[in-house]
């Protein structure tokens, strides 16, 4: 769409005004809301979640509401950037808390809901708040049925219409109907769809006039034109605005209306919906506007922007909350292309896999890493000097400091922490800019891979923060006698379950030369096996390999099996660093190679002087920032020889 008075193109495809809020929805499936135990947390509220489907879609999108200036404000703030939304419209209210949404699933038909909004940060939005110059960055605004309860909110949606018709860009409703936000049901009733109220309809009717694409299912058709029935209600809606209507009808799909409406209800574009278990409801409109406005401002058919939007429907509603569940453009297309033999898609593991490798926490291209998660090898040094075990805990703090010096708040930088002895080395972590932490769950040595602590370990891992990454180090030759290798298969099978369950990323690490010969194909083999039993780790940390062509056949086998793979991180055991040296060289070829975790060759020297008392703590700082230091300029030498 053209700027409108021959100024720029507009640098954003559509912003949403509205809700947001914080999300809770219960953990515990078929639970009343009074039983249930645990809460999964997440950003929640129509616009909110429209901002962010269109996002994964591949539109620029912004949102424009209010959120509180405490922790659950700046959650919301922290990933909507994550998320790609653009924050330029974001106000933070100095006085009102975020708003939260509280749900449980009881059934497949029944999701108690309760909303607590009184005197919320995005309520109190204002027309203030509507900053034309912003809206003249945009080509189209959502607007949406809830903020037309309350005079404030109403004023700031109705100037961001006028703004937009202005200067020729749409205006979209998404009629977005709750009965308790306009004071029609009482706390308990937040789950119900429809109350019929004359107010509400003559405000929503006084909104259509203005709009050029109207939204919303049979109800909330209803609510908007003050009708009864359905075809009455189209008509009335007609008779008022010649925007294109959506009608959305749940597992039916949906049908888009242009021009006349005549007295066949069917006498429209057909979206047919897509078979699929009913998990939980809500949510679902949100993908579904998403789906449908990467199609209509993308310039597809109505057809196109029809499917697209039940597709996204279908996504939303077999999955548990709202805007996590909503898919890439990625995942959009391999469903449409190869469907799924899943009526419940999220036990589709193909389609999982993209969903969750698309919608990553954060991108690292790169990564050098000090990796201090060793156990064994620090309590062997501290038994050497006669020194007390516990002091590995204070060594492993002040390797902290050491890598955070040298990272100086760059990205790229991160660290392998152990539970054993690391603790408080993870609270310093939490400290610094870092981009990545590892954890090992492995037991030191073991072969076939046990985990430290219980074998139960998907029970351990909801302890762990969310941008935690599991790691595994498991002696796997490809030669292996079949039972020692199938119990390693089930253990690692088991480990990438519980991963993919609770939401970690998994790094791999695989020793195959302590066990057998290491050929140019013997690490591809391996991996090449744990991929056909479906484990697919975000990473791999893998032993230098002695020809380009071992490297080859690694780079292809991750291409040929999961195209959204992180990367391979070189593992140094305890080598000299020119040997280091040497094994970044021979990567230099391979793109897949994108960084390191390397440790004993970094803080085995002042670890052992350090426990000893030769070393004080600064000088240890400072020998392992220097080595630290050191490897990471040449990694960063060897990548940028390979770019020249």
């Amino acid at each position: 769409m053209a700027a409108s008075q021959g100024g720029p193109a507009p640098s954003l495809d559509v912003i949403t005004i509205g809700r947001a809020s914080v999300d809770l929805y219960g953990q515990q499936i078929g639970s009343r809301l009074e039983d249930v135990g645990s809460f999964a947390k997440s950003v929640g509220g129509c616009p909110a979640n429209i901002a962010i489907g269109t996002a994964r879609l591949g539109l620029r999108s912004a949102l424009l509401t209010r959120v509180g200036d405490e922790q659950f404000g700046r959650f919301l703030r922290e990933q909507l950037a994550r998320e790609g939304v653009d924050l330029g419209g974001l106000k933070t209210d100095p006085t009102r808390l975020t708003a939260l949404a509280i749900l449980s699933v009881e059934s497949d038909k029944s999701f108690p809901l309760l909303f607590y909004r009184e005197n919320c940060a995005d309520m109190a939005l204002e027309e203030e708040d509507v900053d034309a110059a912003f809206l003249a960055t945009v080509r189209a605004v959502v607007v949406t049925g809830t903020h037309f309860a309350r005079p404030n909110t109403e004023a700031a949606q109705r100037k961001a219409m006028r703004l937009m018709r202005a200067q020729g860009g749409k205006v979209i409703l998404d009629i977005d109907y709750r009965p308790n936000l306009w004071g029609l049901a009482g706390h308990a009733a937040g789950d119900n769809r429809y109350i019929a109220s004359a107010a509400v309809s003559e405000r929503m009717k006084s909104v259509l006039p203005g709009c050029d694409l109207v939204v919303g299912t049979e109800e909330e058709v209803l609510i908007a034109s003050g009708e009864s029935e359905l075809l009455p209600a189209l008509k009335t809606i007609r008779a008022l605005t010649p925007a294109t209507i959506v009608l959305k009808r749940g597992p039916m799909g949906c049908i888009v209306y242009e021009g006349e409406i005549s007295d066949d209800l069917e006498d429209g574009i057909i979206g047919k919906g897509f078979p699929i278990e009913v998990y939980n409801v809500l949510g679902a409109g949100d993908a579904f506007m998403s789906g449908f406005l990467r199609g209509w401002l993308g310039g597809e058919t109505l057809q196109t922007a029809a499917t697209w939007a039940n597709a996204c429907g279908a996504f939303a509603v077999s999955r548990l909350l709202c805007s996590p569940e909503s898919p890439t453009f990625a995942e959009l297309q391999y469903f449409l292309k190869n469907g799924s033999p899943h009526r419940a898609l999220r036990k589709d593991e193909a389609i999982n896999h993209i969903h969750w490798a698309t919608t990553r926490r954060r991108d690292i291209p790169s990564l050098m890493a000090l990796a201090c998660d060793h156990r064994a090898q620090l309590e062997e040094v501290a038994q050497k000097v006669g020194a007390d075990p516990a002091r590995i805990r204070d060594f492993k703090v002040l390797a902290v400091r050491a890598a955070a010096r040298v990272a100086a708040g760059r990205p790229g930088y991160g660290m392998l922490l152990d539970e054993k002895h690391g603790r408080e080395a993870m609270f310093e972590f939490a400290r610094h800019p870092f981009s990545w932490l590892g954890r090992p769950v492995e037991q030191p040595g073991s072969r076939p891979l046990r985990f430290e602590g219980s074998q139960d370990i998907g029970s351990a891992l909801p302890e762990w923060p969310v941008d935690h990454c599991i790691k595994a180090l498991c002696f796997y030759h490809p030669d292996d006698e079949p039972a020692l290798k199938q119990a390693q298969q089930e253990t690692l099978r088991a480990l990438f379950e519980a991963a993919r369950k609770v939401g970690r990323e998994l790094l791999v690490e695989i020793i195959a030369g302590r066990n057998g010969p290491l050929g140019p194909d013997t690490i591809a083999r391996a991996m090449q096996e744990l991929y056909g039993l479906g484990i697919k780790p975000d990473w791999w940390k893998l032993e230098p390999q002695a020809s380009p062509a071992a490297w080859a056949a690694i780079e292809q086998t991750i291409a040929r099996n999961d195209p959204w793979c992180r990367g391979v991180l070189l593992l140094g055991l305890d080598a000299p660093a020119e040997e280091l040296e040497a094994g970044f060289a021979a990567t230099a070829a391979t793109p897949i190679v994108k960084g390191f975790a390397v440790g004993r060759t970094i803080f085995m020297a002042a670890a052992e002087a350090w426990l000893a008392g030769r070393m004080d703590d600064e000088a240890a700082i400072a020998d392992m920032a220097r080595r630290f230091g050191a490897l990471t300029e040449l990694w960063i030498a060897t990548r940028d020889r390979k770019a020249a």
